[in-house]
């Protein structure tokens, strides 16, 4: 490297006979090798690899987008991100580019797009119909193959997802299979039970979590409604509750019991489960919950029993422990002389997350639907042939499994933090340790010394200990700024030349990690996130993504596969540069907060379809506004905006400024919280253009509705001047 040329110099001469230079003679340093993307083959040199040609196959494995992906993404032909929304049965012109889809939702009106802002949500419904499908199928199979004598229909947690077109998909794309809700709330079983009427009259609405009269009564009127729903006692307690409620409004009712199996799942999504579960009932309670519905002459009510041994089972072994287990306690239930029907195997159904298929991480599972459907309908089957008890209907609560596929979080780099080691002169270097005490000058003498023998791990160890003696000096008023700065280039130039890797870069991304990926901080949740487009490109770095949120924990530095940073392409030209987190639609936007005042997504659905992209955008919502925010916690907007406005009558003397500045502070208010790409920050700017803040979808031409957070009146009402 040029630049170190000068690295010994008349401050420090070198030893004699040596003459130093940074190129490929025995004397200098080796010249670092480049991040190539992927590890070169064995046989292969850094040389080949460099010149090879890199591919969307070379992505795809480096992502690892075949092994998580399949069978709904892909790396096409463009390099960009391909969605396939009927899994296996995708046909190739019916997949979709989701650069295209993103393009078309942050597009300006003007050139065709719908103006929203990012970060964005993109849902496929058809993604959520494959899914619920292919459940379906796959216990409709094991159910024929093993001549099971009862039939398979699950119901959905709303607490996964409870979006209302989500939860209505699912209601109309299970309908025809008898497909129902879960509900642990009273507002979710207000939402399950209006769902449902228009869904299968056999469809189940199970009624999990602790309960109290006014949940149980809305459960009773549901009965009363023709809705199958079901109590499932979670405590015992609650069955006096279902008692005196059900002979107040003349229901007879369908219980349900929770049980606490012996059976446990070790990994963090299993910490429900075990006789020290939250939930559930011991096998104490349960016989004095069957005696007390005996005494009362309801033990007929008692259709169903229900167990969770823990989300993302990691094996069908330990899912067929449990349900083994469950099994037999079904049939004893049905030896007491309760009415049993269905086994409700609760969720477990898990994701593979980094595609290793691995037994022993709570990111990944060995199975696929095929196998789950087997080891549950089989299990069920032994027992109860055993025990010459009736097979029941099995039901599940797969949440996890039906919606993390179907919803895309797409966002943006907007910066990266530069790797570019300074260039320093001779004359500088010359200053710099004409600068340096006694101490640090000896090491900059041990440095050089070190480099010209060609000790390249002897050098990092040197540079390290002039930059810690620099550091001290300058906290002790003795070195400069500029000298502090100078040790640090020098320091870089070394760790190059020496063939240190490139250090990690800090992509700094436009998104709260709080408020769409909480997992990740919460509970350590990693998931697949990859660009979604320039995968025909090496990509030339490694890095780790910094939300917008002044909080250290707001970043994103763990990765599938283990990794502690992640490939990704220079930020050049223009155009952006965006990323994709994947398998993140369950939990996800149920759990996000507004740390920071950042609000929730835009929001996009897209339906396959027969045009020139295969998409049609059918639905699509700016995502929560300033003043949205401000008024969770409690904050009016509306006085906060007369509070400035007269500020501005105070301060600003010009009325053609103090109206032009009101307008920009209204306009504020009502734009997302996260950064605009390409526009100014100043309100100014935006009232110039009228504080649109954003566009809508044109509901005639997509063929759906759109939504506004804002009602029309009420920007008359927030803008300060007339037109």
């Amino acid at each position: 490297m040029p630049a170190v040329a000068c690295f010994v110099d008349t401050a420090v001469a070198p030893p004699p006979g040596y003459s130093f230079s940074w190129d490929n003679t025995p004397t200098s340093l080796p010249a670092p090798e480049p991040f190539s993307g992927v590890p070169p083959p064995a046989n292969t040199t850094i040389a080949d690899v460099d010149s090879a040609v890199w591919s969307p196959s070379d992505s795809a494995a480096l992502y690892k987008v075949d092994k998580w992906g399949a069978p709904y993404f892909a790396v096409n032909n463009s390099g960009d991100i391909s969605v396939r929304p009927y899994g296996t049965a995708t046909l190739p012109h019916q997949e979709i580019d989701l650069l295209k889809v993103v393009k078309k939702a942050s597009d300006p009106d003007s050139s065709g797009g719908l103006g929203l802002q990012l970060p964005l949500i993109v849902r496929f419904p058809d993604i959520l119909k494959n899914r619920l499908e292919s459940l379906q199928s796959a216990f409709d199979l094991a159910i024929q193959s093993q001549g099971y004598d009862s039939h398979y229909q699950g119901v959905y947690p709303v607490k996964c997802n409870q979006d209302r077109f989500v939860v209505e998909d699912i209601v109309k794309f299970g309908s025809g299979f008898r497909f129902g809700l879960e509900a642990g709330s009273k507002p979710e079983l207000l939402l399950a039970m209006s769902c449902l009427c228009n869904g299968s009259a056999e469809a189940l609405l199970v009624c999990n979590g602790f309960k109290d009269a006014e949940y149980i009564s809305l459960a009773l009127i549901g009965r009363k409604l023709s809705l199958n729903t079901v109590i499932v006692l979670e405590q015992e307690e609650e069955l006096d509750l279902v008692i005196d409620m059900s002979r107040k409004l003349a229901v007879r009712p369908v219980i349900g019991l929770r049980a606490k199996l012996r059976t446990k799942h070790s990994g963090h999504f299993g910490s429900t489960s075990g006789e020290k579960g939250k939930f559930g009932l011991t096998t104490t309670q349960i016989l004095r919950v069957v005696k007390k519905l005996e005494k009362f002459g309801m033990l007929d009510c008692l259709q169903l029993l229900h167990f969770h041994i823990g989300s993302q089972i990691p094996t069908t072994a330990l899912l067929a422990d449990g349900v083994g287990e469950a099994a037999q306690l079904y049939c004893e239930l049905v030896r007491l002389g309760a009415s049993m029907k269905v086994i409700d195997i609760g969720g477990g159904l898990g994701i593979d997350y980094d595609g290793s298929k691995s037994t022993d991480s709570d990111i990944s599972v060995s199975y696929g639907l095929d196998e789950y459907a087997t080891a549950v309908v089989k299990a069920v089957s032994f027992v109860c042939g055993r025990k010459q008890i009736k097979h029941p209907v099995i039901c599940s609560e797969s949440g996890r499994a039906i919606v993390s596929h179907h919803s895309i979080l797409v966002f943006e780099a907007v910066s990266a933090t530069s790797r570019d080691a300074p260039v320093m002169s001779k004359l500088t270097l010359h200053s710099f340790v004409e600068g340096l005490a006694e101490e640090a000058r000896a090491d900059y003498g041990h440095l050089s010394a070190a480099a010209f023998r060609g000790e390249n791990e002897t050098c990092l160890i040197y540079a390290d200990q002039l930059k810690q003696r620099c550091v001290e000096q300058f906290k002790e008023g003795n070195l400069g700024i500029e000298q502090l700065a100078a040790v640090d280039g020098l320091c870089d130039l070394v760790s190059k030349a020496a063939g240190a890797a490139d250090p990690v870069r800090t992509y700094n991304v436009n998104l709260s990690v709080f408020t769409s990926i909480p997992d990740f901080w919460g509970i350590e949740q990693v998931f697949p996130i990859v660009p979604i487009h320039k995968l025909d490109q090496r990509p030339g770095a490694r890095g780790i993504l910094s939300d917008l949120t002044c909080d250290s924990d707001g970043k994103i530095d763990k990765f599938i596969g283990g990794e502690s940073s992640l490939p990704l392409h220079d930020l050049e030209g223009s155009g952006g540069y965006y990323l994709g987190m994947f398998l993140g639609g369950a939990y996800q936007e149920a759990l996000g907060g507004v740390h920071n005042l950042f609000g929730g997504p835009s929001v996009v659905r897209v339906s396959q379809s027969d045009g020139p992209h295969s998409f049609a955008v059918t639905r699509a919502v700016p995502g929560p506004s300033c003043g949205d925010v401000l008024r969770v916690m409690q904050h009016e907007p509306e006085l906060m905006f007369e509070m400035l406005k007269h500020r501005i009558e105070e301060f600003v003397q010009s009325n053609e400024d103090g109206l032009a500045l009101a307008n920009g502070i209204a306009s504020s208010f009502h734009n997302m919280p996260y950064l605009v790409a390409g526009s100014s920050s100043c309100c100014l700017t935006a009232a110039a253009n009228g504080g649109n803040g954003y566009y809508y979808c044109n509901g005639d031409e997509y063929g759906g509705g759109a939504d506004s957070t804002a009602a029309a009146g009420e920007d008359e009402q927030w803008t300060y001047c007339c037109a």
